[in-house]
Order: structure tokens, then C-alpha cells, then sequence
């Protein structure tokens, strides 16, 4: 059987501050500039998240959308959403808030009930606005 990649995207939007505690106010202003406003700033972020597998001879589905879907949002969307990246969020404590490790972040709370579907999480893509993403793909 071939592999297949098939994506889903969801949507959440979420605050966050770049800044380094060990830096002063001058120099997090001076590297990151209004994504270091002390007041926080915020996006309306859009997740695709890929798996790859063999089609089921059943269906010639990959994954059930629907089951992908729900993974997503109890596993991401619900922690995310309407939250604040620094403050909120239980599996960015610690983590410096750039998209970078956010998509970092998020492969690590998908890997593991996405295989469980009979299928491999291929990648993360996280768009924080139109002109900037990230993508990743495992270690």
C-alpha cells in the first residue's frame, strides 16, 4: 500500500510576550521589539497538523478526521485557545514562547494518541500571522 499524508487544521488564538527574564526591558525591546510589549501581545494562529499511513482497505482513509480532530482539541485547541502561551498553558511552562517551540510543544502533546489511530504524525505547521510559520517534523 502506498503512504499517504493527509492534514487537518484547526484555529485558536493565544497570547504571548518574547522576552528574556535574564535581559533587561531595554535589550528585549531592542531584539524583539513590539513582541516584547510588557502588556502582551496576541495571534489568531492557525495549527495544520500531518499525518502519513496506508490507506485502510475499508475506507481508503488514512485516519478518521473526525477522531484527528477530536485528538487536536482535547490534546492543543482547549489548553491553547483564548490563553496566554506564558501563563496558561501546562506544556509550555518553562518554554520560551516563540513559534519555534510552540510547534515543538505541540508535536509532543500529538505524537503519541496519533499513533494510537494506526497512522505516524508526519509534521507540525504553525502559522502565528500571514507572513510567518513554522513547521516540524520530529526530532
Amino acid at each position: 500500500m502506498p503512504i499517504v499524508h493527509i492534514t487537518r487544521r484547526e484555529r485558536f488564538s493565544a497570547a504571548h510576550r518574547l522576552r528574556r527574564e535574564d535581559w533587561s526591558e531595554e535589550r528585549n525591546a531592542e531584539v524583539f521589539g513590539k513582541c516584547a510589549n510588557p502588556n502582551w501581545h496576541g495571534h489568531n494562529y492557525e495549527l495544520w497538523v500531518t499525518v502519513k499511513g496506508e490507506q485502510r482497505p475499508e475506507t481508503s482513509f488514512v485516519v478518521d478526521l473526525s477522531e484527528l480532530s477530536r485528538i487536536i482539541k482535547e490534546r492543543v485547541i482547549q489548553h491553547v485557545d483564548h490563553k496566554n502561551l506564558d501563563l496558561d498553558v501546562a506544556f509550555m511552562k518553562g518554554r520560551y514562547s516563540s513559534t519555534e517551540n510552540l510547534a515543538i510543544a505541540i508535536w509532543e502533546q500529538l505524537a503519541e494518541p496519533i499513533a494510537a489511530l494506526g497512522c505516524s504524525l508526519h509534521g507540525v505547521k504553525v502559522q502565528e500571522t500571514e507572513n510567518n510559520y513554522v513547521e516540524y517534523h520530529g526530532a
